[in-house]
């Protein structure tokens, strides 16, 4: 059987050069005589492998000096309570803005420590666009304020984001991160789940600027105080070590690519080839709001649930597969993360007219 065109919003398509790299490395790593699954997170071999990951990551999303590079656990559901825990140490105040399913989460969470005040919410319109706050809304002695940068269920996207002057912007980056240049110094904390753009679930990216480090609530669990793995370089336990030597191939190949400014590019070329399908179609049609709509995230909705139903099992049998829209919100949807290529994209729209032509 070939390999099909897989839009799975997560886990999610791997570039394949990275796969076959990964296979002819799988039973023996470079003359150590093991794989790197049995190979100890203490070890020479090892140490070279999380060491050159956190190295090209910097360089792929130029962070500065001042900030730690973590690999973590826990998935980024897990910074929900990691990130209060360890920010909340004046006002327990903190600042959101509620686009959608993942910064619900969040806020739930938030509100075990302290107050959460939701300073603006696009929940008025199902999600479907990125609200603007204003800044007189702002509260200047929030611990932190926190954002969704991509909202992969609802598929959309901040274009430009909060001004939150001293107070640290946190940032929920798992679907968008690596798919276009982001200024790291705006940020206080950026984290991500890898299994999108970086590697198999199990790995979780957490960067940090050093001065909010050391900071974590009395009650804060060991291993739910950065402290803990900014002090022990990502070592005071395993971590997933397998995930994060494919994430160090991810990088490379990233970096041979061109970098973020490459995969930029590209992404927006394959993000306008569906989005101008969507747009010219008498059956399908996107629900997002056109100035705050994903590049990784496209959801889409036929004319009728039948036609829905009927796409879906027709595009499962011509090899377009995990194009299900998220259980919540139903409908379609197309994840076309950086490992997609755009042969998919283009492929997936030349079905998608031909269905269209057929169900007419």
């Amino acid at each position: 059987m070939s390999r099909v065109y897989n839009f799975s919003a997560g886990p999610a398509v791997l570039p394949e050069p990275v796969l076959k790299k990964a296979a002819a490395e799988l039973l023996e790593y470079r003359g150590t005589g093991m794989s790197v699954m049995e190979m100890s997170h203490r070890s020479k071999a090892y140490d070279d492998i999380i060491q050159t990951a956190e190295a090209l990551l910097r360089d792929l999303m130029n962070i500065p000096d001042n900030y730690k590079v973590l690999f973590l656990q826990g998935g980024a559901s897990s910074q929900f309570a990691m990130v209060p825990l360890n920010l909340m140490r004046k006002t327990r105040k903190v600042d959101i803005v509620h686009t959608g399913t993942w910064t619900k989460r969040a806020l739930d969470e938030i509100k075990r420590y302290g107050t959460c005040n939701i300073i603006a919410s696009s929940e008025d319109k199902n999600f479907s666009y990125i609200p603007k706050p204003d800044r007189v809304s702002f509260s200047s002695d929030a611990d932190y304020f926190h954002i969704c940068t991509n909202n992969t269920i609802e598929g959309t996207r901040y274009t430009s984001y909060p001004d939150t002057g001293s107070v640290p912007l946190v940032a929920d980056m798992s679907s968008n991160i690596l798919s276009e240049v982001v200024n790291v110094s705006r940020f206080g904390i950026i984290f991500a789940g890898a299994q999108k753009n970086i590697g198999p679930a199990g790995l979780t990216i957490v960067i940090i600027r050093e001065d909010l480090i050391g900071h974590a609530m009395d009650i804060t669990p060991t291993m739910f105080n950065y402290k803990t793995h900014a002090d022990n370089k990502s070592l005071y336990n395993t971590p997933p070590t397998y995930g994060i030597y494919i994430a160090k191939l991810v990088f490379e190949w990233l970096k041979d690519l061109g970098g973020v400014p490459a995969m930029q590019k590209i992404n927006e070329e394959k993000a306008k080839i569906l989005y101008d399908c969507l747009d010219n179609s008498s059956i399908f049609k996107s629900p997002i709001a056109r100035e705050d709509r994903s590049l990784m995230n496209i959801p889409f909705t036929a004319a009728t649930k039948d036609l829905e139903a009927r796409f879906l099992t027709e595009a499962g049998n011509n090899g377009f597969v995990q194009l299900e829209g998220h259980r919540s919100v139903g409908g379609m949807r197309a994840s076309i993360y950086n490992a997609m290529p755009i042969e998919g994209v283009k492929k997936l729209v030349d079905f998608m007219k031909k269905f269209e032509a057929d169900n007419k």
